[in-house]
């Protein structure tokens, strides 16, 4: 298994700056992750030192809560798309979809998308929060909503991705939607029992960590 091509080599702490992120496209260049991901202000920084290998650029937007209005989201996913990025991870809105408000939840992430178009969009659902009936729900809502991945976690959440997360999101969304896990990926045999269990794409700050043990 090429487990870096499986990796989102991730730099999302508050405190991250401009040099951090060009150490961080220069790590994705050495162990051929299939991409970085980074705060909306540095996509462009990623932009044009990977402009020329094959690792996406990728950005959040409505991180880490997805508590700002759609309008807001919408912006943001195109600033970031003109700035380069060439995947979006977009927080759903937890609260609206926790009192039922589904209809909101569901356009707010279809904004999104028509603004991404061609480029992938994937939808951090937050499990921690969610019980299995609603990871379900907000996996299909991801699915009619037209994403590409659904994702499990921000990382900064009491609890991030699990094995039975995976299995349950894999077994809702069948071929229609790719599994994203992230938060909490720090060794080789947890991210090699993640895509066993379904995984496509895994998001993590140990990616250097897990490709070497």
């Amino acid at each position: 298994m090429e487990l870096a091509k499986y990796i989102d080599h991730t730099l999302l702490k508050p405190f991250s700056t401009g040099e951090q992120v060009k150490t961080l496209c220069r790590e994705a260049i050495e162990y051929g992750f299939a991409s970085v991901c980074v705060y909306p202000p540095y996509v462009a920084i990623c932009k044009n030192i990977l402009s020329e290998q094959n690792i996406a650029v990728c950005t959040v937007v409505g991180f880490p809560f997805g508590a700002n209005m759609t309008s807001v989201k919408a912006f943001e996913t195109e600033l970031a798309i003109n700035e380069g990025a060439d995947e979006i991870d977009v927080v759903m809105n937890i609260g609206a979809f926790k009192e039922k408000n589904f209809e909101y939840v569901i356009n707010d992430i279809k904004k999104v998308k028509n603004i991404c178009g061609k480029h992938i969009l994937k939808v951090i659902i937050e499990t921690a929060y969610l019980d299995d009936g609603e990871k379900v729900g907000a996996c299909s809502i991801c699915r009619d909503a037209g994403a590409d991945f659904v994702k499990t976690s921000t990382g900064f959440a009491p609890s991030g991705a699990t094995v039975a997360d995976v299995k349950l999101l894999k077994k809702t969304a069948g071929d229609s939607l790719k599994i994203k896990a992230a938060g909490g990926i720090k060794t080789r045999a947890f991210a090699e029992e993640l895509i066993a269990a379904g995984a496509d794409r895994l998001g993590t700050s140990s990616s250097i960590t897990i490709v070497k043990s």
